[in-house]
């Protein structure tokens, strides 16, 4: 069985792209693959908002992505860079800010740097971007 990378740079509310993440994720498991982990950078980092409200009609990604993390202890690994510019903010980065109460990143997300996707690469037989 394959070992892989999932690259999340979709919007989760633009494009079908954070679902289909989603969906392989899920089925790569249940098929007898590994996860090593999952980057979410540029667009994608906005299913790490935990101030987003959905409508009833509409799919709520964020809490399928924390059920399949907590369930499966897959890394869910968010840009910092890319989450800070789009106003996602670790409460570690919150403290740093002097607004301790203003943070919006929760877990199981983390906020990261590029290198940690370069470490998951390594241990990774594949990588798929969506």
């Amino acid at each position: 069985m394959a070992r892989f990378s999932i690259i999340v740079t979709s919007a989760s509310l633009d494009s079908q792209g954070c679902y289909s993440a989603y969906r392989f994720t899920q089925t790569a498991i249940t098929n007898g693959h590994q996860i090593s982990g999952v980057f979410f950078y540029q667009s994608g980092v906005n299913i790490a908002n935990t101030f987003q409200t959905m409508l009833s009609d509409e799919l709520a990604l964020y809490p399928k992505w924390v059920d399949l993390a907590n369930e499966h202890k897959i890394p869910l690994q968010v840009c910092v860079t890319a989450a800070n510019r789009r106003g996602i903010i670790s409460e570690q980065d919150a403290i740093q800010n002097d607004t301790p109460e203003l943070f919006n990143l929760k877990p199981p997300f983390q906020s990261v740097g590029i290198g940690e996707l370069v470490s998951m690469l390594n241990e990774s037989d594949r990588s798929i971007q969506f």
